[in-house]
């Protein structure tokens, strides 16, 4: 149950001048990225600005991006609140339109204990026994991280099949791997920590920069997998600046530029996330430049 793969997209949403989701190019996207690089697409997470979307929306877009990439790609639906309630709603309605598994964010805001997060977790699971559910853990935007050990109490659960690793803390995901059996995947939610990470048995990226560089990432993991560290070491290395530059203020506002800067009409981001600054754009635009990818 759950084999996603090694490279996730999250994937951004796309916006029209007017505010309002543009599903086609959403669509058009999506294949692009399957055709590039990708192997799940995960759709309305934190990089689809999950929070200023209404739930009809983030459904909408699971059923174009889901039609879209039939047979080329996987589909993980964004299904995460801080209300397990709401949670569960939108992960069955999710399900039943056929999605391949579903990301749970560490509810935000509200800062349960690790009690408590285990029993959402586990509710949720309970709630939609037949569909994969990938953890979320972003302490940075939720505040609250969600410890190794209650992870791997999670990891009993059979329908929880691994975690997007995004604390940053490289002893949390080793303690995360030492705890947990070799079947449930760890995957790194920071680019720039993805091939340290496959070093103590991470089985990939839940990736941001793949938008732009999907293929080489799966030559980094390849190399890696394969036993060529040289080879991956370069292309982590050759990546890296980008890796940085896609976070040079809140994520997804750099991405988005970038993708504008290569022709991409995905528009602006949502209040009460902004447009890039012009040092942001000049950096990110010189990064992208030096990389060929504009």
């Amino acid at each position: 149950m759950g084999e996603f793969g090694r490279v996730l997209t999250a994937m951004i949403t796309p916006f029209k001048i007017d505010g309002s989701v543009n599903y086609d190019v959403a669509a058009e996207l999506a294949e692009h990225l399957a055709n590039n690089g990708t192997d799940t697409l995960v759709v309305c997470g934190t990089t689809g600005e999950s929070p200023t979307l209404s739930w009809d929306e983030e459904y909408q877009l699971f059923v174009e991006v889901l039609q879209t990439v039939a047979g080329k790609a996987k589909v993980i639906a964004g299904c995460g609140s801080n209300s397990t309630k709401e949670a569960i709603a939108a992960t069955q309605k999710a399900a039943k339109i056929g999605v391949h598994g579903s990301l749970q964010v560490v509810p935000y805001y509200n800062k349960p204990p690790q009690a408590g997060l285990y029993q959402h977790f586990q509710a949720i699971a309970q709630a939609c026994p037949d569909l994969p559910l990938l953890l979320y853990n972003i302490p940075g935007r939720t505040g609250q991280n969600l410890s190794p050990e209650t992870v791997a109490r999670l990891a009993e659960i059979n329908n929880i099949v691994g975690i997007k690793e995004a604390s940053g803390n490289l002893d949390q995901a080793s303690e995360i791997r030492r705890l947990t059996p070799k079947e449930f995947h760890i995957y790194a939610g920071d680019d720039s920590l993805t091939l340290p990470l496959l070093a103590i048995g991470a089985k990939g990226v839940v990736s941001v920069a793949s938008h732009l560089v999907g293929n080489q990432l799966q030559q980094m993991i390849q190399a890696f997998s394969a036993g060529k560290i040289e080879v991956a070491s370069e292309i982590h290395l050759q990546l890296f600046p980008l890796f940085k530059a896609l976070f040079l203020t809140t994520n997804p506002i750099p991405v988005k530029q970038a993708l504008k800067l290569q022709g991409w009409e995905v528009g602006s981001t949502r209040l009460p996330l902004c447009e890039a600054e012009s040092e942001v754009s000049h950096k990110l635009e010189a990064v992208l430049e030096k990389l060929g990818l504009i």
